[in-house]
């Protein structure tokens, strides 16, 4: 067998024997994935209240679905696009930490010479590129959402911190479900624990999928309604 179909097995090995240890035990996993979640939402909302607080306002006009003009089912349609697009994006992530710090070396050592250096280097230089990901998809996020929250909050004439709390209904639940598979990576990854990955990532998502409908739905139907009762 090759080295590369010996890693497959393997890993699938791995992922079944991961499954069948959280099922006997599962709110330890569960509770740790769900605290590293947490935090990064709460970190990520208070990074869109530091931005949207020191941006300059945009004077063009915002639209937001529900609060400046009807919410129609394709305004749905387009937050769950938006939303899948992430969670497909840190699940892969999950997936590469799973390659690289499991398979990889695996692989590696059905090779020699030149070509076993190359696959033992390629899983930490993965394990850089799925670090800067995230740090890349948290640092863009917090930039985009600060800056929508300032044009909207400057629109609607009420404080960027009154506005980040009328899009709560929708933006626990969308953020924490978005950000289980990397708190997933970032957990594997502190304890060594690649060959968990691709069963966190099965998990998680599985997890993540009708948090991200949910929250779909609460950002086009409910979260405006409140916006605009704050904003009076």
């Amino acid at each position: 067998m090759k080295a590369e179909e010996l890693a497959l097995v393997q890993g699938w090995d791995d992922t079944r024997a991961a499954l069948r240890r959280w099922s006997g035990a599962p709110w330890p996993v569960l509770g740790g994935w769900a605290r590293g979640a947490a935090a990064v939402t709460a970190l990520l909302l208070l990074a869109t209240w530091a931005v949207a607080s020191l941006s300059t306002p945009d004077p063009t006009f915002y639209v937001y679905p529900g609060v400046t003009a009807p919410a129609r089912a394709s305004d749905f349609g387009f937050v769950l696009f938006r939303n899948g697009l992430v969670l497909a994006l840190h699940a892969l992530a999950c997936v590469a930490g799973f390659m690289a710090g499991s398979s990889m070396p695996r692989v590696a050592a059905g090779y020699s010479g030149v070509w076993r250096r190359i696959h033992e280097r390629a899983g930490p230089l993965a394990i850089g590129f799925v670090a800067c990901a995230t740090l890349f998809s948290l640092g863009t996020q917090a930039y985009t959402l600060g800056h929508s929250a300032a044009d909207l909050s400057h629109q609607l004439g009420i404080d960027p911190a009154l506005l980040l709390i009328g899009l709560l209904p929708h933006a626990l639940p969308e953020l924490f479900g978005l950000f289980l598979p990397l708190a997933a990576w970032t957990l594997a990854s502190r304890r060594g624990a690649w060959k968990d990955l691709l069963a966190a990532t099965f998990v998680t998502t599985a997890i993540a999928i009708p948090l991200i409908v949910l929250a779909a739905g609460l950002e086009v139907w409910v979260s405006p309604r409140l916006v605009l009762a704050l904003a009076g």
